[in-house]
């Protein structure tokens, strides 16, 4: 029963509510990035190659089977019938995906550095002017420090 104790206790701290809250956002942003790129930026990048499609650019590696019926151009066709080709034009879509996520993030970390710089600074300038607390002279401190002083006195 410890164990399920400890399992609770684990999962009602607050990071790992965090972390998937977290995730869950991270899995939906991650859907409208791939959006992005997949209907708006790579089909322009397409149009400047020439082609509307550019996810289906590849290197054919190997023949296709003798009874393959299908287009020598068609990537979808080709890497069903299991022909060996290098899809370039996937990976460089994946590759966009990724530099836009990580700009993102990179402009999301960056703001909140500037967010907590800001607030240091502001804690620091507060804590410049505020007065210095004043000294309070507690008399019964003063009375033993003179005892302490009789007593140090060599006796004659």
């Amino acid at each position: 029963m410890a164990i399920v104790d400890e399992f609770k206790k684990f999962i009602a701290r607050g990071n790992v509510l965090d972390l998937a809250v977290g995730v869950m956002i991270g899995a939906a942003f991650g859907k409208i990035v791939s959006s992005l790129n997949e209907n708006m930026i790579m089909p322009v990048i397409g149009w400047l190659f020439g082609s509307i499609d550019f996810s289906k650019y590849f290197f054919q590696l190997g023949e296709a089977p003798a009874d393959y019926k299908g287009s020598l151009t068609d990537y979808a066709a080709l890497k069903a019938a299991g022909v060996p080709m290098i899809g370039y034009g996937e990976f460089v879509t994946q590759v966009v995906n990724f530099l836009i996520i990580a700009f993102v993030l990179f402009l999301l970390v960056r703001s909140v550095n500037k967010m907590i710089d800001s607030v240091r600074k502001q804690e620091a300038e507060a804590a410049a002017a505020a007065p210095a607390p004043e000294a309070t002279v507690d008399p019964q401190l003063v009375a033993l420090k003179e005892i302490l002083e009789e007593l140090r006195k060599p006796k004659a």
